[in-house]
């Protein structure tokens, strides 16, 4: 499946770059931003000079680890995103239970 079909699937619109373009869209040109700026280009995921696919798999693991369950978003309310998600599921489980006397036999 072609990157814009999954956006197309996803509602997201596209916004400036080629046809099945990773960058056609704005969230994955800021992420693949960060991702360059904190995880490639600096040392802070891996102090040794990056030399193969390994290397980078394993910075890129974690960073990855760090982005969701440690680095603070301001959109966010200053919280990580796993604390985020969790903590919305946990506000949001009476959403997702069904009351049995709901339920109607067909």
């Amino acid at each position: 499946m072609k990157f814009t079909d999954n956006l197309a699937l996803q509602g997201i619109v596209p916004s400036i770059g080629s046809v099945g373009d990773p960058y056609d869209n704005a969230l994955m040109e800021t992420i693949n931003g960060l991702y360059k700026a904190e995880c490639i280009r600096c040392s802070v995921f891996t102090p040794e000079v990056l030399e193969s696919v390994v290397d980078v798999d394993i910075a890129t693991s974690s960073w990855v680890n760090w982005y969701n369950n440690e680095r603070l978003h301001s959109t966010l309310g200053m919280v990580p995103p796993a604390e985020f998600e969790g903590t919305f599921w946990t506000e949001h489980a009476t959403l997702r239970q069904v009351p049995e006397k709901a339920i109607q036999p067909i």
